[in-house]
């Protein structure tokens, strides 16, 4: 047994010559970025904030988080500068927020229109910077749906990217 091991890691060593001779490793470290050089961005990227769904009926979709799944369910806030209702779910590592069209006029009408039963809008992610992810984003050709950020539902600056740059989901960036 012992020299079938032995022939085996020899056949095998033949086919991994660099195990068979040790690489020193040499690591260099410089302060100074030369002109080719791209300091890396000035934003972050955060954790997953919420995951936006819109509903056609709000008290039934509250109801059904609440008294079906057993989840803390907010209440709802009229945010008409956005067009719609919403209503933020407790997840526990997350939220869900519950959309439903303020008005005729609501981006949600026209979701809710296509998809009568409801579905997922959008997902939020936050961001350190949203400013500096603006001006980076758009310097990477994403387009963003707004000309600057707007409040969003919780008091805080947010943007939303195209979906046709991000893979067709809708993302909103939240400043944290």
């Amino acid at each position: 047994m012992a020299r079938v091991l032995k022939a085996a890691t020899a056949s095998a060593v033949g086919l991994f010559p660099r195990l068979q001779t040790p690489v020193p490793t040499v690591r260099t470290f410089s302060m100074s970025l030369s002109s080719h050089q791209v300091a890396g961005p000035v934003w972050n990227l955060g954790r997953l904030n919420h995951v936006a769904v819109a509903v056609p009926d709000l008290e039934k979709a509250k109801a059904f988080y609440k008294n079906v799944l057993g989840a803390q369910v907010g209440e709802t806030v009229p945010l008409p500068e956005h067009g719609v209702s919403v209503v933020f779910v407790n997840l526990g590592n997350t939220k869900m927020e519950l959309l439903h069209p303020l008005g005729n006029d609501s981006p949600i009408a026209g979701f809710l229109q296509k998809n009568k039963a409801g579905g997922m809008h959008h997902i939020c992610i936050e961001v350190d910077n949203i400013n500096a992810a603006v001006m980076d984003l758009k310097e990477k050709k994403i387009r963003i749906l707004s000309e600057e950020a707007k409040i969003g539902a919780h008091g805080k600056p947010v943007i939303f990217l195209h979906p046709k740059d991000c893979g067709g989901v809708l993302v909103e960036l939240e400043q944290v």
